[in-house]
C-alpha cells in the first residue's frame, strides 16, 4: 500500500493541498487548516474565574465544574487529509515550532497518533483533525490553507509475547476505549 495522503470526499474540489515537507531534509509534513476557523482564548471562557475557584474554595460549586469542562477543552480544526501507511506504522501529529512562539497555539496532549487502520473508517472517512488549545490572549483566526501542525510518518514495535488484539477500529477519537 505505501504511505501517503489524499483529501476526504467532504473536501474534494475545494483546492486543499496534501501535506507536504518544506525542506529536502524536514521529517514532518506540513498539514494546513481546510477551512477559516475562530480558535478562542482561554482567557475569554472564564477560564480566570475557574482557576480561581479551584484555588480558593474547598468545595467548588458544580455549576463552575460544569463550565469549566465544557469551556477549557481543546478544538478540532479540521484539515480535509486522511492518510494511508503500511500496518506497523502510524503517523504522529505534532505541532509546528512556530505555533506556541508566535501564535500561542498547542496541541494539549503534546502529540497526536493516526493508527494505520484509521484510513478509510467508517465513521469519519479517517479524516485527520489537529487539536489546538489558544493559550494567547486574543482569539486566533486560523485561516483556510494556514500550515496549523505537521505529520511524521513513523515505524513501531509490538511486545515479543503480546496477545494479538482482535478489536476493530469502528470510529474516530477515542473509538479504542473499553
Amino acid at each position: 500500500m505505501g504511505r501517503g495522503f489524499e483529501i476526504i470526499s467532504k473536501y474534494q474540489g475545494q483546492n486543499l493541498n496534501l501535506p507536504q515537507r518544506q525542506t529536502k531534509a524536514a521529517a514532518g509534513y506540513d498539514f494546513e487548516a481546510a477551512e477559516d476557523f475562530l480558535l478562542p482564548s482561554i482567557w475569554k471562557i472564564n477560564f480566570v474565574k475557574v482557576l480561581w475557584a479551584l484555588r480558593h474554595q474547598e468545595n467548588v460549586q458544580e455549576d463552575v465544574l460544569k463550565a469549566a469542562k465544557a469551556e477549557l477543552k481543546p478544538y478540532l480544526v479540521p484539515t480535509g487529509i486522511k492518510a494511508y501507511m503500511e500496518s506497523d506504522e502510524y503517523l504522529m501529529l505534532a505541532n509546528r515550532s512556530s505555533n506556541p512562539l508566535k501564535r500561542g497555539l498547542i496541541l494539549p496532549n503534546g502529540v497526536g497518533i493516526i493508527d494505520s487502520d484509521y484510513y478509510n473508517n467508517a465513521a469519519n472517512e479517517g479524516a485527520i483533525f489537529i487539536q489546538l488549545v489558544n493559550y494567547g490572549i486574543t482569539d486566533i483566526k486560523i485561516k483556510k490553507g494556514e500550515r496549523i501542525g505537521q505529520g511524521i510518518f513513523m515505524k513501531y514495535l509490538t511486545a515479543d509475547k503480546e496477545v494479538n488484539a482482535s478489536q476493530v477500529r469502528t470510529g474516530g477519537f477515542g473509538s479504542t476505549k473499553m
